[in-house]
């Protein structure tokens, strides 16, 4: 049966991650395992992960598989491990920037932020802001790097806390972070 196969399948890579925890980042993008499918795996916009139409209600196990996460050249993103790669649907961003904390200020400013898997970055040149045009609202959407090609949209609130923060310089309005600045919008 199909959903006897996923459920072994989904099962088989529970346990390849959980022998790989414990040592360190996964390496993702040196492994070159060969691509099995699509198992149903999805993250909504608002943060959700789901295995086959159900949310994953086990906060370790979305942990586990995000960090073996990656999102390739092509665009799209797999959960990879040694043996296989499997797709994941991603809605938008398949991380949430969920806690933020400032330190310093001015041009020696930090912003830090937690994602909803418990990644901890701090804004700069390896982990740089961006902001998007919602093409709807014309409003913008703060995404942050988390590794990889991986982001992490920041949450409506701390979206507020950002404009609060922003200040000009050059002529732009953005953010000051880890020694580099982040335009909120680029010059037409």
């Amino acid at each position: 049966m199909a959903g006897e196969a996923d459920t072994n399948r989904i099962a088989g890579l529970e346990s390849l991650l959980k022998a790989q925890k414990g040592k360190g980042p996964a390496p993702v993008d040196k492994w070159n395992p060969p691509y099995c499918g699509d198992i149903g795996m999805r993250i909504r916009s608002d943060g959700v992960w789901l295995y086959q139409g159900s949310p994953i209600g086990r906060m370790p196990l979305v942990k586990l598989f995000a960090s073996v996460l990656r999102k390739d050249a092509d665009g799209r993103h797999y959960l990879v491990t040694p043996a296989e790669k499997v797709d994941v649907a991603v809605e938008d961003a398949p991380f949430m920037a969920v806690e933020m904390e400032v330190q310093g200020s001015g041009r020696g400013q930090s912003l830090i932020f937690r994602t909803n898997v418990d990644d901890v970055v701090t804004a700069g040149p390896e982990h740089p802001l961006r902001f998007a045009v919602e093409p709807r609202s014309e409003g913008l959407k703060p995404y942050l790097l988390i590794r990889g090609r991986l982001e992490a949209l920041v949450t409506r609130a701390l979206y507020y806390d950002l404009v609060e923060l922003a200040v000009e310089d050059g002529g732009r309005l953005g953010l000051w972070s880890g020694s580099k600045f982040f335009p909120m919008r680029e010059p037409n």
